[in-house]
């Protein structure tokens, strides 16, 4: 018999939705796991639950009620073959249970994934069936889907909350550098290219050359430190992330940039970028630095793919890929470091660094990697509402 056709359906999906709804109360994903243990113990008569978390590769048991497992142990076989795989999985007989000795005649590890990755893996085991039927695995699946979007979503407000930390640090360590070069380099240089002027009315030749040099150094890095301070000025003006049109964003920069270069083509689609994210008013900024660097740092025509992936039920990436010369994966760690650019690169390096900033001050992140056109592809990822 099915979970529809169980005389007390209507009333498990109540209890069901009314746990979803705790979780997703819930401030830690260790709460989570408790409740959820709590859940299949109050609704379920099982001998045993277990709630295991997993985060990328790693996954580990946060709580059971089977006095043979530990907080912290990696889960069984059955449990891992069922995280790999996405897929239920049933064990019975001798080898469902946990040791040598265990009196466990049926186990069910069901996991609960958010797309394609696996977020928990709820495992109930027993030890008075020789079968679990699908009047006990699907309400399990509904529990860990439950689960498992709670989760993510505390991740998620984690993983907001460090960036906005770590932006708040990099913010406080760029306006230090900012004062301390604006006011003490800053004199130094105003008395180098001084002198240097005075000196190079005075020589000839080869040494007024060398004057001039001097001069001009200096005042190159008079405009870098006059760069950064607008950066660290902008970076300050900026509000807290509201929800904003990707569609209308992205429409106006692609056509902002199609008109600013002759030798870049934008392969866009409106209608696949008809979503709402969490921006600032500078978010059109990320995306005209990224398309236009393709157009800046290529010689010759070169053209932009832009297309729109949902990643969780909360994030966009964006992808930005063209078939231009692409970037040397030596340099792509320090990419986005402020300051930091390519061996032939004429700009200031200041613009991928801006770009990481105010994505992550947005909750987000970005990363490069190779275009399956031959070029480079930037993906940006965004909390959408």
């Amino acid at each position: 018999m099915s979970f529809e056709e169980q005389s007390d359906f209507a009333r498990q999906v109540a209890d069901l939705n009314r746990y979803g709804q705790a979780l997703n109360s819930c401030e830690t994903v260790d709460e989570v796991a408790s409740l959820t243990v709590e859940a299949v113990s109050l609704l379920f008569d099982f001998s045993y639950a277990t709630f295991v978390g997993v985060e990328g590769t790693d996954a580990r048991i946060l709580t059971s009620t089977n006095p043979a497992l530990s907080m912290g142990d990696a889960p069984s076989d059955a449990v891992a073959e069922a995280i790999e795989t996405g897929k239920r999985v049933v064990v019975t007989g001798s080898e469902a249970g946990v040791g040598s000795g265990s009196d466990v005649t049926a186990t069910l590890a069901v996991p609960g994934s958010i797309g394609d990755d696996v977020v928990v893996a709820l495992v109930i085991r027993d030890t008075g069936i020789d079968d679990v039927g699908d009047g006990y695995v699907e309400p399990l699946e509904i529990l860990a889907a439950h689960a498992a979007t709670a989760v993510s979503n505390i991740r998620s407000r984690r993983q907001l909350e460090r960036a906005r930390t770590d932006l708040e640090k990099r913010k406080e360590m760029i306006e230090l550098y900012d004062k301390l070069l604006r006011h003490d380099l800053g004199n130094d240089l105003q008395v180098i290219s001084g002198f240097a002027d005075a000196l190079s009315r005075d020589l000839n030749g080869q040494q007024r050359e060398y004057a001039e040099k001097i001069a001009a150094a200096a005042e190159s890095s008079a405009d870098l430190m006059e760069r950064v301070g607008e950066l660290v000025s902008t970076l300050e003006r900026e509000e807290e992330p509201e929800p904003r049109p990707l569609q209308s964003v992205l429409t106006t920069v692609v056509s902002s940039v199609d008109d600013q270069y002759e030798s870049l083509t934008v392969e866009y689609d409106p209608e696949a970028f008809d979503y709402s994210v969490y921006g600032g008013d500078l978010l059109d900024s990320v995306f005209t630095n990224i398309v236009s660097n393709a157009a800046v740092h290529n010689d010759g025509p070169v053209t932009v793919w832009l297309s729109a992936t949902e990643q969780y039920p909360d994030e966009i990436v964006v992808s930005i890929a063209d078939d231009g010369t692409g970037i040397p994966e030596e340099i792509r760690e320090d990419l986005f470091e402020m300051g930091k650019k390519g061996p032939d690169s004429d700009g200031t390096g200041l613009g991928l660094g801006f770009v990481r900033a105010l994505t992550e001050s947005y909750g987000g992140t970005v990363a490069v990697s190779d275009s399956e056109h031959g070029g480079a592809e930037f993906r940006v990822t965004l909390e959408r509402v």
